[in-house]
């Protein structure tokens, strides 16, 4: 295990014990510099409106292995955290793979690329120890029907989103949405005691749930956990049980104002007596999928993406004692956030009559649009390289599909525009998508990026970047108040249209992104704390500000509790 604590705080608050952020020692297990050799990892540096890119997920495997994924270099690193200064095995992925999560179970190697793909060593390799470089490539294709492996990716947000019909059919708004946490029942490949279904159900409001465990094979109960914060659960999920028999759960605090969201895990003894927490590191650090795993021997290991490489870190072990809430107030020694730049833009945008209706519309054209893909589109081959890193200017999702049919306006840096004129441009043989965020915006190509996607579906005529958006934007003080239309911007690096919260409590959004888009206008779910420890701040298009419209109903309405994770429309 790693260090111990230095201090702990315990107050009482009325009937219930409370214990405040203690300070915990973390430590650094492996550090990867940015490059592309063997012991270096891909990272793409921040830009205006570009949010610094690199290693989207850390998962560990049986043997105590944890596994980087490096998409931007196409690869995945292995190593052995208790042997730092050994070489790492690069575990090099099939070029038509394009994964954005990754999660190892025994010898099964499967990554998210809008579905679960397997992935193994090719024959006469070996993923063990090597310490060399092994191909990997594709086994099989595993569905919706698999849910464990279903499970794993959703985890932290790799799910399919939900039904389009609930926020655009005028007969689906009457619907009841629930505002409160359902019900979800997720599947765990253990450690300890191999697959197992977790239950996280709703109890006494929104700040506390009960966690049961049963074995998928015998049905048995083998674990009733509690879990209670002092403001409001966001996402809860069943991460593991270690080789001691503990069991870890995944949860975020997230205090009616937004500000200093937490995100933790938390230990439990084999009996179910909580045993301490794991508080996460998520203050000024980039937006990544699969930031924490868990071992077998129950060490914690949390991603953090730096802008010159990326650092493994062992999380630090607190112990709680005997307590019925848990408190995670600020550090005494947490420094001030950054301040926001002050931007004043004084373009005069002219304005569609817009409304929420309106806005969510134009976000799934653009989404959804179909076009094919000509050679004009496409450009030469090889592709022309972006400066000051080695890889290609085409959106990935574009990758060897000329002459096909293609859905969703490409990420283009420095873009902007109706989807009407990204229809008449593309008509006229423009280039297609541009992700050369180092270099100046290009005039000869097509697409949207980031804010120009959100100023389109606000229908504005100009351009607002992250940074100008709050002069049109008023801040939604409660996140959990948040209404499809309305965005989560973080100024100067990244902004997203917010559509709706999963019934287990996670914001699922439309963006146009170079990593989690794979170069396009797409939908993804994302941990809502995660988002606003990292700087994201939820913000409301002051046109849209009286707009009280009924947009959505919920996404996953059921007629009575869940049984599984087993299709999209009914969360995993």
């Amino acid at each position: 295990m790693f260090r111990p604590i230095r201090w702990i705080w315990v107050f009482i608050v009325g009937a219930g014990i409370f214990v405040t952020r203690a300070h915990a020692d973390n430590t650094v297990v492996r550090s990867f510099a940015g490059g592309s050799a063997a012991s270096m990892v891909g990272i793409i540096p921040a830009s205006e409106d570009v949010e610094l890119g690199g290693p989207q997920a850390l998962t560990a495997d049986g043997q105590g292995n944890l596994f980087v994924l490096d998409q931007i270099n196409g690869r995945i690193l292995q190593f052995d955290p208790k042997q730092p200064n050994s070489d790492p095995d690069v575990l090099n992925m099939p070029k038509d793979v394009q994964p954005t999560d990754l999660v190892v179970h025994n010898d099964d190697i499967t990554v998210w690329d809008g579905g679960v793909r397997t992935l193994k060593a090719a024959p006469g390799q070996s993923t063990r120890g090597l310490g060399g470089v092994i191909q990997l490539e594709e086994v099989s294709s595993r569905g919706v029907d698999d849910q464990v492996a279903v499970s794993a990716f959703a985890q932290m947000g790799s799910q399919a989103p939900g039904s389009a019909t609930d926020l655009l059919d005028q007969n689906t708004r009457a619907a009841i949405i629930r505002t409160t946490r359902q019900p979800d029942r997720q599947y765990v490949a253990s450690r300890s005691k191999g697959s197992v279904i977790a239950d996280i159900i709703p109890d006494k409001g929104n700040a506390s749930v009960r966690v049961e465990i049963q074995t998928m094979v015998t049905n048995e109960t083998i674990g009733q956990l509690g879990l209670r914060v002092r403001n409001q659960l966001g996402t809860v999920e069943f991460l593991e049980i270690d080789n001691s028999d503990r069991f870890y759960v995944l949860a975020e605090d997230i205090p009616p104002s937004g500000k200093n969201a937490s995100t933790f895990v938390a230990r439990y003894a084999a009996n179910g007596r909580l045993e301490g927490i794991y508080e996460l590191p998520l203050e000024d650090t980039p937006l990544t999928r699969r930031f924490v795993t868990v071992s077998g021997d129950g060490d914690v290991y949390f991603l953090r993406t730096k802008p010159d490489g990326v650092e493994v870190v062992g999380v630090g072990f607190r112990p709680l004692g005997n307590v019925s809430v848990i408190d995670l107030r600020p550090s005494r020694t947490t420094a001030a956030p950054a301040p926001q730049p002050d931007v004043k833009f004084n373009a005069t945008a002219a304005v569609r009559p817009s409304n929420r209706q309106q806005a969510i519309e134009t976000a799934f054209a653009f989404e959804g649009v179909q076009w094919r893909l000509t050679q004009a589109n496409y450009g030469n081959d090889p592709d022309s390289q972006c400066s000051g890193f080695n890889r290609i200017r085409r959106p990935w999702y574009l990758q060897g599909k000329v002459n096909q049919e293609v859905r969703g306006v490409p990420y283009c840096w420095g873009c902007h525009g109706s989807l009407a004129n990204f229809r008449q441009r593309i008509e006229s043989g423009t280039l297609a998508g541009n992700v050369c965020t180092r270099n100046a915006p290009r005039p000869d190509v097509a697409g949207v990026d980031c804010s120009a996607f959100v100023s389109a579906a606000w229908g504005l005529s100009v351009h607002y970047t992250t940074a100008a958006i709050p002069a049109i934007a008023a801040p939604v003080t409660n996140p959990w108040d948040l209404k499809p239309g309305d965005a989560l911007n973080k100024p100067g690096s990244h902004v997203m249209l917010f559509l709706r919260f999963t019934p287990d409590r996670k914001a699922e959004v439309m963006e146009s992104s170079t990593g989690g888009c794979n170069g396009r206008v797409c939908r993804n779910v994302y941990p809502l704390a995660s988002l606003l420890a990292r700087g994201y701040a939820p913000v409301r298009f002051r046109a849209l500000a009286d707009d009280q419209t009924t947009v959505s109903a919920s996404a996953y309405q059921e007629t009575e509790p869940p049984a599984g994770r087993k299709t999209a429309s009914k969360r995993r």
